[in-house]
């Protein structure tokens, strides 16, 4: 059954780290606030530390985990297997942006694969975990990886990027404002 955790074991995080999705939560202070929850993938995950987080975080229509974190810190990161053991792991944490202007920039960056619409990085300082099983969640195959979001990407160019961030992510569906990332 569920148990809360205060760190990171090994298991988990080569569990966190293998996982071909995970998916982010966050929300605004307002109530009347929409829950955003997204999921991602590609190999843009890593525990930084037992307490500590992060995922490469790409260009993309809105940019709300960023404009939540910003605002309250709240930030959830969820991984669930799709095959083998049935397992789920929560991650709560106090959250953050990283942008290009940080002093963390380039020691994050040098982390991940290069990958094209790099936007920032989120990094998340864990407040607890808590593992469950995962008895209802289907067993799934995974065919492959999508590369939709990287042929955009390579598409648009890092101008293009750039000018598609500062008209297209710089506040949340709710208004909340997002750091610059450029």
């Amino acid at each position: 059954m569920a148990k809360f955790l205060e760190q990171i074991t090994p298991e988990i995080q080569q569990f966190l780290e293998s996982a071909p999705v995970f998916f982010v939560a966050t929300a605004p202070l307002a109530a009347s606030g929409r829950v955003n929850v997204s999921p991602k993938g590609h190999d843009t995950f890593r525990v930084l530390a037992p307490n500590r987080i992060a995922y490469l975080d790409m260009t993309g229509s809105g940019n709300e985990t960023a404009s939540h974190v910003s605002e309250n810190g709240r930030l959830t990161i969820m991984a669930c297997a799709f095959s083998g053991k049935p397992e789920i792991v929560r991650i709560y944490c106090s959250g953050r942006a990283v942008t290009r202007s940080s002093a963390e920039w380039k020691r994050l960056i040098s982390l991940f694969p290069a990958q094209p619409g790099t936007r920032q990085i989120i990094v998340g300082d864990v407040l607890s975990l808590q593992t469950t099983c995962g008895y209802a969640v289907p067993e799934m195959t995974l065919r492959s990886p999508r590369q939709t979001l990287q042929r955009w990407a390579e598409g648009k160019g890092e101008d293009e990027l750039v000018e598609y961030r500062r008209t297209k992510n710089q506040k949340s569906i709710d208004g909340v404002i997002a750091p610059a990332t450029d």
